[in-house]
């Protein structure tokens, strides 16, 4: 018997799409090279999980979610506020940098964040800030981050929950 011709609306796929931005960060204190201030091209991979859209007469049918909205969501939660940004942790000595560099006048795009700018802890930050703005019926699969070429982090829901 044969199946069919329709798509299977009940089934869970993911969907994951690719973020690039440019950032420059240092690792105050760290005992290696990233002490200094150094940039990386990340590449963010987001990665989303739901049920199809199994309403027949909607525009939708079959979507999980509309690329367009994703992209937007990563925008302004990451990628809009971290590219061709410096990245420090908010610590006495980062305002000391900042003063010493003179950034606030020729330089606007400092952020300041409560830990140490690595690729692990970013990934945290970026799963915490998706997990707010996602629709309801949309999970947060994963995150990965590629530093460089050939190194990279990543977070999966099923671990942090």
């Amino acid at each position: 018997m044969a199946r069919p011709t329709i798509f299977c609306i009940m089934a869970t796929i993911r969907l994951t799409k690719e973020f690039t931005f440019e950032a420059a960060h240092m690792l105050e204190g760290y005992d290696g090279l990233c002490r200094e201030i150094h940039g990386h091209s990340y590449r963010l991979f987001v990665t989303v999980k739901g049920k199809p859209e199994a309403d027949m007469e909607s525009p939708k049918l079959g979507m999980v979610m509309d690329f367009g909205v994703l992209k937007r969501i990563v925008n302004e939660q990451i990628v809009e506020r971290l590219d061709h940004s410096f990245t420090m942790r908010n610590t006495p000595n980062a305002m000391n940098i900042i003063e010493s560099l003179g950034i606030g006048c020729d330089f606007s795009k400092i952020v300041l964040v409560d830990y140490q700018p690595t690729c692990e802890n970013m990934l945290s930050d970026f799963a915490e800030r998706l997990l707010g703005a996602l629709p309801e019926d949309i999970e947060l699969y994963s995150l990965r981050l590629h530093e460089t070429a050939t190194s990279y982090a990543e977070w999966f829901a099923e671990d942090n929950f």
